[in-house]
């Protein structure tokens, strides 16, 4: 994603390389040989599952990898890409089941590399990290239990993040017109266009103001943090953690993609995860009472954060739902992946809009309530 004020991902922008190159070039940076290749899904970097050969003395290391391929105007800020990779390491030795690079053969964490010359010959920043085993979330039969563990994983990860982690290019993740920090709700006046003329953009127009009206003036009052900003439920691994056919539990086996972070406020992590499991529930209304309780077992909100939830929910569903529309006109071919969230997110905006703040923090809340009591704040 584009970190500027003019958030217009330009033709090209995403790396488009073959099979074949993505192993050359495994082989010239990273010097490992790789014996099985497939793609897999993104938004606008290009990322490959591999497999790599191994001989004796071949050096030690895991056996499978993600080559991720980062988009040519993300790559030209080098700073960011290291904060988010040393985000991920710091993560990994903090506990998390996070990823973490394999050097290049310079001994680097990533390589701004040459792309084919279809893609006028842009730059992009390259790494191998590993790969992470379990299943997305949006693969699984949902349970209260992994919506608990989730909202609780939300909140130690920006506690850690927020209390812990300090390298000089942290400072890169201030990313004021991010379009993708929930505070930029506003900017998506520019690309409400996207949506044509109909009843999904009047609902939208409605998010943006109230939006405007009662969320920006109270951001000075939410405690701040680092936020992953993207804990939806294809970035979210699991795996089982009971053998029960009847009653599957699981448990959190990988946290993916860290493109999205930058300085936010913890409230702003619980509502993007409470929006994103959201779409995965089959009762999607109650779903933010189990986030929420997770998260408030480790950090519970203020009033003041609490009070924004409604409307932060709505903001990150409106975000999706409007950078989705727009970034599919320029991507038509990736558009089945684009509009994931649109298959059911605009059913349940309008649900929540319909019922209003206060029936629906009512669930939440009660919901939340029904948990043993949370630390204080």
């Amino acid at each position: 994603m584009s970190s500027g004020n003019d958030y217009q991902p330009k033709a090209f922008t995403k790396p488009a390389l073959g099979e074949r190159e993505a192993i050359e070039l495994v082989d010239r940076v990273f010097g490992l040989k790789v014996s099985w290749i497939r793609p897999l899904p993104s938004y606008e970097d290009q990322n490959f599952h591999m497999r790599i050969s191994r001989n004796k003395g071949a050096g030690e290391g895991a056996d499978e990898y993600v080559l991720k391929i980062t988009n040519s105007e993300d790559s030209q800020e080098p700073d960011l890409v290291e904060a988010q990779t040393r985000a991920m390491m710091f993560l990994s030795a903090e506990g998390f089941p996070s990823a973490t690079p394999y050097l290049t053969k310079d001994g680097n964490i990533m390589s701004l590399e040459s792309g084919d010359a279809g893609a006028g010959n842009k730059k992009y920043m390259v790494r191998l990290l590993t790969y992470l085993p379990g299943t997305p979330v949006a693969k699984i039969a949902t349970n209260t239990h992994i919506f608990f563990e989730i909202g609780k994983l939300a909140a130690s990860l920006d506690k850690a993040l927020s209390e812990k982690f300090h390298h000089p290019s942290v400072k890169s993740l201030h990313r004021g017109q991010f379009i993708w920090n929930l505070a930029n709700v506003p900017l998506l006046d520019q690309y409400v266009y996207a949506l044509g003329q109909n009843k999904y953009r009047e609902v939208v127009e409605q998010v943006i103001e109230m939006f405007k009206g009662k969320v920006i003036p109270k951001l000075s009052s939410f405690r701040a943090c680092l936020n992953h900003g993207d804990l939806n439920d294809h970035n979210i691994l699991v795996e089982p953690s009971s053998a029960s056919l009847e009653n599957p539990q699981y448990q959190v086996s990988g946290i993916l993609d860290f493109s999205d972070m930058s300085y936010g406020y913890f409230v702003f992590e619980v509502a993007i995860t409470i929006m994103y499991m959201m779409i995965e529930s089959p009762d999607p209304l109650h779903v933010g009472g189990h986030v929420l309780a997770g998260f408030e077992s480790v950090l519970p909100l203020t009033e003041e954060e609490r009070g924004a939830l409604f409307l932060l929910v709505s903001g990150r569903f409106a975000q999706s739902l409007v950078i989705a529309a727009h970034t599919a006109l320029l991507y038509p071919e990736n558009k089945e992946y684009l509009m994931i969230t649109a298959k059911t997110g605009w059913k349940h905006l309008i649900t929540m809009l319909e019922l209003g703040q206060e029936a629906v923090e009512r669930i939440w809340f009660e919901t939340a309530q029904a948990y043993p009591s949370s630390p204080p704040a």
